[in-house]
């Protein structure tokens, strides 16, 4: 979803809306039109942009705006900048060299913004540029969608065409609420591939805690392997048939960890702030890059969906007013929590944890999340420390800082 980050940060939170567009087969042929148009100038802008190495959106802009106004048929002139402000952002959020030019592909989401698009709430109605003229669409909802789309303040969208039917997925910006204090400390979570996670409460999530198709992390684990193995053997076999049942597999797997991950981390924040905490969650960033895996269990860690579970419990979080903490993860399952003895034979298992100076034992996981709630508790402590002006610590640094124009000059 492509919308102002930073505004969307000074005004509120931001979330997303997803409407269904029922369209005329004419407005729908216009809307193909559109996707079409604005991928092909994607596509290419991003060989511009890869050919001469340039990847910001002014260089971009004076490089590719007219080139693309020519080579492409139909494409107005914000869809234009859109295109490039698109490869921008790609190229930015790439995690290769950029050893090659990134392809859009030619049905892929587009993203529409105030210019491209106009809302008629009573009606109902959106207005949308195409290459052929602006189309009038009507849209359904959730009710709780179609509420906060006549409240709240509407950024970009990006439209989306699934299977057939035509999406459209809204930025709004919900209120910030106050962050309450943690006045009862944290809950730490351990996130695993054992046990996808684990809290200081000693919770294992999935698990009975969470209402559901899935078991616990077995099942997960189950589940993951029954549907790589299934791919398997269909892509081995390659025929109409077989490639016509990936199709209909694709994305289920995704889905189903990304339902696990919303369930564990809407149960973490809502006992958070049920028992007035916050939330510690381990800093796992490039953890990829540092851990060494036997190739066996490359795939496992590879296809660990631990930054979707951080994103997710971060802005439940702070919808929720709760307090969040990352913290850093060294030691964590192998420090105890009671006399701070850290030492790797305090992991005679890969599950156990016993302490060999005051003799500690239970599940490593456990004793990990209880490591981490205490660094999160800590590492809150030390950046709202009070202070003489009466203000915490980073709210002091934030608001002791000279206006721009001061400081630049």
């Amino acid at each position: 979803m492509a919308f102002r980050r930073s505004a969307a940060k000074r005004q509120g939170l931001p979330s997303v809306v997803q409407l269904r567009l029922t369209p005329s087969p004419a407005q729908a042929d216009a809307l193909t039109a559109a996707t079409r148009v604005c991928n092909e100038a994607a596509t290419y802008v991003s060989r511009l942009a890869w050919l001469n190495h340039t990847f910001t959106v002014p260089e971009l802009h004076r490089l590719a705006y007219y080139p693309v106004r020519a080579q492409v048929a139909g494409l107005g002139a914000q869809a234009a900048v859109r295109a490039i402000a698109r490869v921008v952002g790609t190229y930015a959020n790439r995690r290769a060299t950029k050893n090659r030019a990134h392809v859009f592909r030619p049905h892929g989401a587009i993203p529409y913004d105030a210019r491209l698009m106009s809302w008629c709430r009573d009606a109902r109605t959106v207005s949308m540029w195409t290459p052929t003229g602006r189309v009038t669409v009507p849209y359904t909802g959730r009710p709780e969608d179609l509420k906060a789309l006549d409240a709240l303040p509407l950024g970009e969208a990006d439209l989306i065409c699934r299977r057939g039917a035509w999406l459209l997925q809204v930025t709004v910006t919900l209120p910030r609420p106050i962050v309450r204090e943690p006045v009862n400390g944290f809950a730490g979570v351990d996130q695993g591939l054992a046990n996808l996670a684990v809290t200081s409460d000693g919770a294992a999530l999935p698990g009975p805690a969470l209402a559901g198709p899935i078991n616990g992390n077995g099942h997960v684990r189950t589940v993951r392997e029954r549907r790589h193995r299934q791919r398997q053997r269909l892509q081995r076999k390659g025929t109409s048939a077989a490639r016509r049942v990936l199709r209909r597999l694709a994305g289920r797997e995704r889905r189903m960890m990304t339902d696990v991950n919303h369930q564990i981390s809407k149960y973490v924040v809502r006992e958070a702030e049920r028992t007035g905490r916050g939330i510690a969650l381990e800093d796992l960033r490039g953890i990829r890059g540092r851990v060494r895996a036997h190739r066996l269990q490359r795939r496992t860690l590879h296809n660990w969906a631990f930054a979707q579970h951080i994103a997710f419990t971060r802005y439940k979080a702070a919808r929720a007013g709760v307090a969040f903490v990352l913290v850093d993860p060294a030691y964590t399952s192998q420090a105890c929590p009671e006399c701070g003895c850290i030492s790797r034979a305090n992991r005679p298992a890969r599950g156990r944890f016993a302490c060999t100076r005051c003799g500690l034992a239970g599940h490593a996981d456990h004793i990990a999340a209880r490591n981490i709630a205490a660094r999160g508790a800590a590492g809150w402590a030390a950046v709202n420390q009070p202070h003489a002006t009466g203000l915490p610590s980073a709210r002091r640094d934030r608001e002791s800082k000279p206006p721009a124009s001061i400081s630049g000059s």
